[in-house]
């Protein structure tokens, strides 16, 4: 018996078997690759977090170190007055005048070391009140002086408007009525 030829139906594109191919993935290969993918994320993760604990205890431990510098410079810049003071001490029972001259050095090195630590002295008269770097604590009357004006530093202030230890007590002149 004699072969029929190919339909016309076999000869459509759309009928023709086409050549399958790799294809899609199996679907348990696609979940193995998804669980690589996301074990690798989670491992990257575990590592992220790691180095940012480690890297906040190494920063922890350089604050550490640095505040104990920082103590030993201060405490070492404060060594001579209290040496200073221990000689004024030793002679307390020098005569008066003496004394007050020594304990005006010991206040005038103070007040240096504080300079030196970057607190210096602010004691000036005659200058407009500074919300930044004085504390208002009376207002007067005094018709030479403009109003706002620093007439009496009754504790005087440490350090500048931008690091201030205390700011100074001060009393200004008020506005004339």
């Amino acid at each position: 018996m004699a072969r029929p030829g190919p339909t016309q139906a076999d000869q459509h594109p759309d009928h023709r078997e086409a050549d399958p191919g790799p294809g899609p993935p199996e679907p348990e290969e696609e979940q193995d690759e998804q669980a690589a993918i996301i074990a690798d994320l989670e491992d990257r993760w575990r590592r992220a977090a790691a180095e940012t604990e480690n890297l906040r205890k190494r920063y922890a431990r350089e604050l550490e170190r640095i505040r104990g510098v920082e103590r030993a410079r201060v405490a070492g810049a404060w060594l001579p007055v209290l040496d200073d003071l221990e000689r004024a001490l030793d002679h307390a029972d020098a005569d008066p005048e003496t004394m007050m001259a020594g304990i005006r050095a010991i206040r005038e090195h103070a007040i240096e070391v504080l300079s030196r630590l970057g607190y210096p002295r602010d004691d000036e008269v005659g200058v407009p009140f500074d919300p930044q770097r004085h504390e208002v604590v009376s207002v007067v009357e005094d018709r030479d002086a403009t109003p706002g004006t620093v007439v009496q530093v009754l504790r005087p202030g440490y350090g500048a408007s931008d690091g201030q230890l205390r700011p100074g007590a001060v009393s200004v002149t008020k506005a004339r009525e």
